[in-house]
């Protein structure tokens, strides 16, 4: 079963008919087809995942900011993964990539276990842990999904 919606907006100005503008719209069920609307589905992602972090931070009950340093490794991490693909381009040595790979999975567990220390030691609360700890996985997941579907090529590391 295959769905198309669409509308016709004609422009004149006369009698000259200048243009037909067609919209489709995202239909459900059917794959995203032009790179503009997965740029807007990351883009609200990422802002979804962001505004879980700065809830676990700005609540009235919570009123700590440690939690926004996890921001630092949202920073970091991509880093070492890119710069390996730029220098396995240039050689057949995969020792880079192993290597980044091993540091952006270092900086993407650091991330992760800061808020659980900060809540371990008593600096922020449950909440506002989970808040983080939920912010992160829609962050790191937006991230996967970036690098799944603009930055994919034929090394193995490009399915994780």
């Amino acid at each position: 079963m295959e769905m198309a919606i669409s509308a016709s907006v004609t422009v004149s100005i006369g009698d000259d008919t200048r243009g037909v503008l067609r919209v489709i719209p995202f239909v459900s069920g059917e794959e995203m087809s032009t790179t503009f609307d997965v740029l807007v589905l990351l883009a609200f992602a990422g802002s979804i995942g962001m505004t879980l972090v700065i809830l676990a931070c700005a609540l009235p009950q919570y009123q700590q900011w440690w939690p926004l340093f996890v921001i630092l490794f949202y920073v970091l991490s991509p880093i070492p993964t890119i710069v390996a693909k730029r220098f396995a381009a240039q050689s057949q040595s995969t020792s880079c990539v192993e290597l980044a790979v091993f540091l952006t999975m270092g900086l993407i567990v650091s991330c992760f276990a800061l808020p659980i220390v900060l809540t371990r030691t008593g600096t922020i609360l449950a909440g506002a842990c989970y808040l983080t700890l939920c912010g992160n996985v829609v962050v790191y997941v937006t991230l996967l999904g970036y690098f799944l579907l603009f930055d994919a090529d034929d090394s193995d590391y490009g399915l994780w």
